[in-house]
Order: structure tokens, then C-alpha cells, then sequence
């Protein structure tokens, strides 16, 4: 038997994607609606409806809207948006950290953002470990490939050819930020340094640490090692031995990949350190991600159609 998917939005970045991975795969039967039916309401509450699985990737407010649509069906969700990263009844959609049974268990699941997948992959297994503190005023410095803003941003790129660099949420207001406080298990908000650069995809999501500050015997061979521990059999996260790199680098013409591999670098006498996870916005930390928690919510192998 096929499972139904309904992608609602499968008109932007991300649903797009995962449309074009799902629809030479056998295991599914795409549910799918014509141009001048994707915004009416009744045509996609039949559609919520007759799935087995929806995937939300639509902004906050229509992904609400759309669970809304769902009440009273036996419909399970994975929404891509923010709107229900932090919230109750949810599980957050991140197994590595998560686990896999509360996915393959759940009916709402919430795809972590791109950026938060990074700094969590980075953070929480260390937390867990007692290696880093929870009280600790941890910041996040950022870039990632435009496509992540979106069609408005994407559009402004390709209208703007001089933007080369973009810094932005300079409110410390980023709707992502809650979420990596909350799953992280952290005592303070982060402070994030979000940028976009002239590339489609791609992104650096760097934690710096003042290790000395910390605990003195602490040292980035031993997070590094921790890491190494903790994704030892992750065939999607893999984390870069100790041997020296004088750059990391995103590309304008980036592969697209699910992967994430992560660093762990630090100075002579080992004060510092810095910490950074290399990924796809739009693989890891979108639309691979989806396809991820897709496979275990129905019971597959979670690597099936990822780009590893």
C-alpha cells in the first residue's frame, strides 16, 4: 500500500523540492491540486483530509491555518514553517537530538529551521553531556544561501546583482531563536547573527566559546570527541577529524546535499574555541529534513531519497 501525501505549498522553495523527491518514489502517491485550486480552502481541507501525511510549507500563519483545516482527520502533519517549532503537542522534528521513536511515533511533527539545526547539532549534545553549560550567554554567528528567505528574497537577489552580503534580524527578535533556546535546554536566549550571502544554498551556523571562561580543563579536542560520540552512527551527521583546514568555504554554485558534517576548532592553549556546522538550507535544513522524518513517520529507512 502507498501512503497519500498532500504537500500544501508545493508551489515555494522547499515544497517544491520535496515534491520533486517524492514523485518517483513508489511509497507514495502524491495528492496533488491544479494552479487555480491550490488557494481554495475547500479544495485543500479535502486534500488534508484524504492524506495520510501532510507537509505544511506554507509561511506561520496559513500552516496554522491549514492544521485547523485538519481537525477531525486522522491526517498526520510535518509542517516545514516555524509555527509550531515551540509549541505544545508538537515534536520537534530533529531525531538525531529528538530520537527517532518520539518521530516515528508522533501525528504532528515540526521540521526544525536551517539554522537552529545547526547550532543544536552543535550545543545539545554537549549540554547533555555536562561538557557545556546551560546558563551559559551562548551567540550564534551565520550565513546561509539566499533561497532560505524565500521567493521575496530571491527575487532581490537576482533584481539587486551588487548585493554580495546581507545582514539582518538586527532586533535580536529572529523567530528562530526560541526554538534554540527551548531545545536546547538553555537558561538565556542566544544571541543571533543571521546573514545571506550570494549563493543559492549552503550554510556556516558557527558557536564561538571562550573555553578558559568555562572551565579551564576543558578543551575542543574533548568536544570535538564528544560529537564524535554522540553522531557515531548517523549516516547524515558526520563530524571532521582534528586534522588543521585554514577555510571553510560556500560556493555559489553549492551541491545540494542532506548531509551536515561539524567542526570543532580551537587556538593554542585551547581558550578558545569555535564551533560550526556546514550544511544545505535547503537539504538538512529544509526539505531533507522533511523527507528524513517523512521516511520515519512510515517506517523506512530514514536515509531513503537523501542526497548523502
Amino acid at each position: 500500500m502507498t501512503t497519500r501525501i498532500f504537500i500544501d505549498g508545493a508551489a515555494g522553495t522547499t515544497g517544491l523540492e520535496i515534491r520533486e523527491r517524492l514523485a518517483a518514489r513508489s511509497e507514495f502517491e502524491l495528492l496533488v491540486l491544479d494552479d487555480d485550486r491550490r488557494k481554495d480552502e475547500t479544495a485543500r481541507k479535502e486534500a488534508l483530509h484524504e492524506a495520510d501525511i501532510a507537509i505544511l510549507c506554507l509561511p506561520d500563519d496559513a500552516a496554522r491555518d491549514a492544521v485547523a483545516l485538519a481537525e477531525g482527520s486522522n491526517t498526520r502533519i510535518i509542517d516545514a514553517s516555524s509555527a509550531h517549532r515551540v509549541a505544545e503537542g508538537w515534536t520537534y522534528g530533529f531525531p538525531e537530538i529528538i530520537g527517532h521513536d518520539k518521530i516515528a511515533e508522533a501525528q504532528f511533527v515540526s521540521n526544525p529551521g536551517c539554522y537552529p539545526t545547526g547550532f543544536l547539532a552543535l550545543v545539545a549534545p554537549l549540554l547533555r553531556a555536562g561538557l557545556l553549560p546551560a546558563d551559559w550567554p551562548y551567540t550564534v554567528n551565520a550565513v546561509s544561501g539566499y533561497s532560505g528567505g524565500g521567493n521575496a528574497l530571491i527575487k532581490r537577489i537576482e533584481d539587486e546583482p551588487d548585493l554580495a552580503f546581507r545582514s539582518y534580524g538586527l532586533d535580536m527578535a529572529h523567530k528562530h531563536r526560541p526554538e534554540m533556546k527551548l531545545h536546547a535546554g538553555l537558561k538565556h536566549g542566544v544571541i543571533f547573527a543571521p546573514a545571506v550571502v550570494r549563493a543559492y544554498r549552503g550554510m556556516l551556523v558557527e558557536v564561538p566559546l571562550h573555553l578558559g571562561a568555562i572551565d579551564s580543563k576543558l578543551t575542543p579536542d574533548q568536544l570535538r570527541e564528544a560529537l564524535a560520540e554522540n553522531y557515531g552512527s548517523s549516516s547524515i551527521v558526520t563530524v571532521a577529524s582534528s586534522e588543521p583546514l585554514t577555510e571553510l568555504i560556500v560556493r555559489e554554485g553549492e551541491e545540494a546535499s542532506d548531509a551536515m558534517t561539524l567542526y570543532a576548532f580551537g587556538n593554542d592553549g585551547d581558550y578558545h574555541a569555535r564551533l560550526v556546522a556546514r550544511l544545505d538550507n535547503l537539504g538538512k535544513g529544509a526539505s531533507g529534513a522533511a523527507v528524513q522524518n517523512l521516511n520515519i513517520m512510515c517506517g523506512l529507512p530514514e536515509t531513503t531519497g537523501l542526497r548523502l
